[in-house]
């Protein structure tokens, strides 16, 4: 799907406040949709993997289909399947902000531990779920306890979700889904490609939240790319559900944040089309965007806590 510049402009010039309201209904109701379908079969599937690129919105997404179960009835808990990677080494630190270590590989992910504790939820035995802290890149002492109750769901999202490799526990006992950006923009000529968007998600949430330049993050685009090409996208076909996750307003929101920061980055021509099309955007203050938006996750202060 395409969805023209102009388009957009009018909406956030016309009414901003409907135009943002009626944009994140459009990703809530197909949601909502999948989650009805999810809630009739809970009993046989209570397990729940979401999986999908960097910067798609895998954990909102997550934490609004837990909202939406509950408001059908069905209790709901939401893990992100990056508390199971396993603690970086200085010298992997150390490579990684050079763009050369492969954050996407699922060897970072402790296997082992993390199906055994998929298999103790499905029988409702209790774990502890362990947490992982970015800012230092390592597994954290603290953990969590979880003890699912006949009847609940537990969704478990990262980009690994739908690896077989990864994720060993049998397929039909499953619930999975698919997430990622799948609009174009378009303007002047230009289509961007939604993996663009994607970057521009993680340029915001790598320095609000990771520590991370914008610098840092488009270092390790290729990187990423290349992980997302051989470990993501070969496994999507596996899910039962797939989302688009493009909010049409984002882009503007953005747009305030990172076009001056990226036109001083103009010599990188992987960037060009960005600059253009966010250029060509009207400006949209966050303050139009909902707490519950999707956007949230990458521009802060949304409703859910991660």
């Amino acid at each position: 799907m395409n969805i023209e510049v102009n388009r957009i402009n009018k909406g956030i010039c016309g009414s901003p406040e409907k135009y943002v309201l009626e944009t994140n209904e459009i990703f809530a109701f197909q949601l909502r949709q999948i989650a009805e379908k999810i809630a009739s079969n809970i009993e046989n599937r209570p397990v729940i993997l979401l999986a999908g690129p960097s910067g798609s919105g895998k954990t909102t997404t997550a934490f609004m289909l837990r909202k939406m179960l509950r408001e059908l009835g069905c209790n709901s808990h939401a893990l992100s399947m990056d508390n199971y990677f396993k603690s970086l080494t200085t010298e992997e630190k150390e490579l990684s902000v050079l763009g050369k270590m492969d954050l996407e590989s699922p060897d970072r992910i402790d296997k082992e531990l993390l199906n055994s504790q998929i298999e103790d939820i499905e029988a409702c035995r209790p774990v502890e779920v362990p947490k992982y802290d970015f800012s230092e890149s390592r597994r954290s002492e603290a953990t969590e306890t979880l003890e699912r109750k006949k009847g609940e769901a537990v969704i478990f999202e990262g980009i690994h979700a739908l690896n077989p490799d990864v994720i060993t526990v049998q397929e039909n006992r499953l619930c999975k889904l698919y997430v990622s950006v799948r609009t174009r923009i378009t303007t002047d000529g230009i289509v961007l490609n939604p993996a663009k968007i994607r970057i521009l998600r993680r340029m915001i949430r790598d320095r609000n939240f990771r520590k991370r330049s914008i610098e840092e993050t488009m270092n390790m685009y290729h990187s990423v790319e290349l992980g997302e090409n051989k470990y993501i996208m070969p496994y999507k076909h596996r899910s039962d559900y797939d989302i688009d996750t493009f909010i049409s307003y984002e882009m503007s929101v953005y747009r305030e944040n990172l076009l001056d920061d990226l036109r001083s980055m103009e010599n990188n021509s992987e960037l060009a089309d960005v600059i253009e099309v966010l250029s060509d955007l009207a400006p949209l203050d966050s303050e139009f965007v909902p707490k519950d938006s999707l956007i949230r996750e990458f521009i802060g202060k949304g409703e859910f806590k991660y």
